[in-house]
């Protein structure tokens, strides 16, 4: 008998949302996997972090580093957002955002360096520098893990405010 495997994921709720939420707009640095030109061996980097009003992930990225000419060549990412904290680092909540890098348009790049700063106010020495931008991590669909035995599957639409 071909019995379907029963499912680890836990019926998403308003509570669910609020709790990534936070995680996101709570952190202020994370993980960015990119796909390396010409190889397309997975790249990680950490970078700082903050949200737009949506919700939507912030990051700023110099046009000299690896993961922004990565992004520039193929604008797919992974953010993996959550502190390990003290004990077990499986235990601790974390959400792996599955996302396109979206550059943003002009009139919200005064609204983008006011939200990174407010975050990292000591960014405010490279943050006008001309090989600096601003990119939206346009979140597609989160694998959230609140800790043992609770997983849950979410569309970006359900991080994001309209």
């Amino acid at each position: 008998m071909n019995e379907k495997p029963k499912s680890v994921l836990q019926p998403v709720t308003p509570e669910v949302v609020a709790e990534a939420r936070a995680i996101i707009a709570g952190a202020d640095h994370a993980a960015l996997a990119v796909l390396e030109p010409g190889t397309g061996h997975p790249l990680v980097s950490r970078v700082g972090l903050a949200t737009l009003a949506d919700g939507s992930p912030l990051i700023i990225v110099s046009g000299l580093t690896a993961h922004a000419k990565a992004l520039a060549a193929d604008p797919r990412c992974s953010l993996l957002v959550g502190e390990a904290g003290r004990g077990e680092p499986l235990a601790h909540p974390r959400i792996s955002l599955v996302c396109r890098a979206e550059a943003l348009p002009a009139l919200q790049r005064e609204e983008a360096r006011a939200r990174y700063l407010a975050r990292h106010p000591k960014a405010a020495v490279y943050v006008d520098l001309p090989d600096f931008r601003f990119l939206r991590l346009a979140v597609e669909r989160a694998s959230f893990n609140g800790g043992f035995g609770r997983a849950y599957e979410m569309s970006g639409a359900e991080l994001v405010e309209p």
